[in-house]
């Protein structure tokens, strides 16, 4: 899958079926849905679901909650911007689909 192919399929009513919950998240995150990305990674267990977590609550506006979830990521809260990290998370999860 490349960027413009993930891109391409905002245009539609739902993500391709094989996505990864993760880049499900993304997907309904870039389409306006924030609750819907929020509630895909709630309660997933893992460092990479923690790190969509973490920019999720970045990107609401609850810092101190996004840093927890940075934390369990392993990761330091970057200090780009929200469109910068959501590019890097979507670079990485579209490099795990075979």
């Amino acid at each position: 899958m490349s960027k413009s192919l993930f891109h391409e399929s905002l245009s539609h009513p739902e993500p391709p079926a094989h996505f990864s919950v993760l880049l499900n998240s993304l997907w309904y995150d870039k389409k306006g849905d924030w609750k819907k990305a929020h509630d895909l990674v709630d309660s997933l267990p893992g460092a990479e679901a923690a790190w969509v977590h973490a920019y999720l609550h970045r990107k609401e506006g609850d810092i101190w909650n996004a840093d927890y979830w940075y934390a369990r990521a392993k990761k330091m809260r970057p200090s780009h911007t929200l469109e910068v990290e959501w590019e890097e998370l979507m670079n990485h999860f579209i490099k795990k689909i075979h």
